[in-house]
């Protein structure tokens, strides 16, 4: 068996990001953190796509569309889910994780779990944290390394520029 080499640059990757404003102290972390881990590997800003929805519950949807347009090689999902005095937590957190699962599968494009789900607000600040847990960062290697695993493999990319259809439309958030 012959091992597959790494792409060590993402330079021209395209990558949608969706990130949920509720816990927005936390998400403004991991988005941060994210785009910084997209810069670092050669990703442009001109290729990022930040669509925001309101709560984690809302990913999904918004990911599959994303990736069913074409123009994408990843979409990376960040949001923050933390636990409560009532069941609210488990029934998000599984859907959230369901959701952005079945959006992958039917899409064919790789979606990235960076939605965290925390006990308490301290524990979620700290995985946000570039200094501690650096989640939204491993999220952007997660989708590069994801990304780099489908072209490698043949798989049919969604940016344009390989073959897919480009609609035109840019969305993005403040960064």
């Amino acid at each position: 068996m012959k091992p597959r080499k790494e792409l060590r640059n993402a330079a021209g990757f395209r990558f949608g990001i969706v990130v949920a404003t509720f816990n927005k102290l936390v998400t403004d972390s991991l988005l941060s953190s994210c785009l910084d881990g997209l810069a670092k590997q050669g990703v442009k800003d001109a290729d990022i796509e930040v669509v925001r929805v309101p709560g984690a519950f809302e990913i999904p949807l918004v990911a599959r569309t994303l990736a069913k347009t074409g123009r994408l090689d990843g979409v990376i999902c960040l949001g923050a889910v933390i636990r409560g005095d009532t069941p609210h937590f488990d029934f998000i957190s599984a859907e959230a994780s369901r959701g952005i699962g079945q959006a992958a599968l039917d899409s064919g494009v790789p979606l990235i779990f960076g939605v965290l789900t925390t006990d308490t607000e301290t524990q979620a600040i700290e995985r946000a944290d570039p200094g501690t847990f650096n989640r939204g960062g491993e999220a952007a290697k997660s989708a590069i390394d994801m990304a780099t695993v489908m072209r490698t493999l043949g798989a049919k990319s969604g940016n344009p520029t390989r073959g897919g259809q480009s609609s035109g439309t840019r969305i993005r958030g403040k960064r």
